[in-house]
C-alpha cells in the first residue's frame, strides 16, 4: 500500500512538473508580449504624451514594461525551479509571480481611472497647450506632437480651426500671414499652405483634434487595461501549480 502511494505521489509530481513547465512556457511568451505593448506606447505614441499634463498614460506603460521583463525572468526562474524540485526556489518564484501579478493589477487600474477622467483633461489643456506653446522655443516635442496629431487624425485645432486665431504663434509675425499650422492643410507639402483657412485646403472636422486624440488614448487605455488584467488572471493559474507542486514535494527530500 505504501509502495502505491509513493508511486501516485511520484506520478502527480511529474505531471504538476510538466503543467507548471507548459504555464512557464506561455507565461514567458505572454511576458514579451506584455513588455511589447508597453514599448509600442512609448515609442511609437511617445509624441502624444507630451500633450497630457497627466503622467498616468506613461506611468501605466512603464509598469507593463517593467511586469514583462519580470515576467520574462521569473518564466525561466519557474522552469529551474519545476525542474530542479527545490522549494526555496518554488518560493521565490511564486512571491515573483505574486508581485507580477499586483504591478499588472496596479497598471490596469491606472489606465482604468486616467479613463474616467481623460475627457476632462483633455478639455482643460490641449488647447492650452496648442495655442500656448506651438513653435515656441524649448517646445520642438509640443510642436512636433501637434504636426503629427492635425496629419495623423486630419484635424485642425483643439475644437475646431478657429482656435488657432488665439495662438501665440500665429499672431506673431514668424508665422508668414498663416491662419492655422501647414500641418492642418490637406496638402502639406504646398509651402505656406496655412495662409488659406477654407474648408477645401484644410481639415474642418466637427470636435476637432480633441474627440480624435480622445478615442485614441481610450482604445490604447483599454488596450493596457485588457492585457494587464488577462496576464494577471492567467497567473493564478501559476500561483495554483506551484502550490501543488510545493505541497506534492514537502514529504520528499530536497
Amino acid at each position: 500500500m505504501g509502495l502505491n502511494e509513493e508511486k501516485n505521489q511520484t506520478c502527480g509530481t511529474i505531471c504538476m512538473k510538466y503543467l507548471l513547465f507548459t504555464f512557464n512556457f506561455l507565461f514567458w511568451l505572454a511576458g514579451g508580449a506584455v513588455m511589447a505593448v508597453g514599448t509600442w506606447t512609448l515609442l511609437e505614441k511617445s509624441d502624444y504624451i507630451s500633450l497630457l499634463s497627466s503622467k498616468i498614460y506613461a506611468v501605466s506603460a512603464y509598469i507593463l514594461i517593467m511586469a514583462g521583463v519580470i515576467v520574462m525572468v521569473t518564466g525561466v526562474l519557474g522552469c529551474c525551479a519545476t525542474f530542479k524540485e527545490q522549494r526555496r526556489l518554488l518560493r521565490v518564484y511564486f512571491v515573483l509571480l505574486l508581485c507580477i501579478f499586483l504591478l499588472e493589477i496596479l497598471a490596469g487600474v491606472l489606465a482604468y481611472i486616467y479613463y474616467q477622467q481623460l475627457n476632462e483633461e483633455l478639455k482643460e489643456n490641449l488647447r492650452k497647450t496648442m495655442v500656448q506653446k506651438y513653435h515656441q522655443t524649448e517646445q520642438e516635442h509640443v510642436t512636433k506632437a501637434v504636426d503629427k496629431l492635425q496629419q495623423e487624425f486630419k484635424c485642425c485645432g483643439s475644437n475646431s480651426s478657429s482656435d488657432w486665431a488665439e495662438s501665440v504663434w500665429i499672431r506673431s509675425g514668424e508665422a508668414n500671414q498663416r491662419k492655422v499650422p501647414d500641418s492642418c492643410c490637406k496638402s502639406p507639402v504646398i509651402k505656406l499652405c496655412g495662409q488659406r483657412d477654407h474648408p477645401s485646403n484644410i481639415y474642418k472636422v466637427e470636435g476637432g483634434c480633441i474627440t480624435k486624440l480622445e478615442n485614441f488614448i481610450l482604445n490604447h487605455l483599454q488596450i493596457i487595461g485588457a492585457v494587464g488584467v488577462g496576464i494577471a488572471c492567467v497567473q493564478i493559474f501559476g500561483m495554483f501549480f506551484t502550490c501543488c507542486l510545493y505541497r506534492s514535494l514537502k514529504a520528499e527530500p530536497y
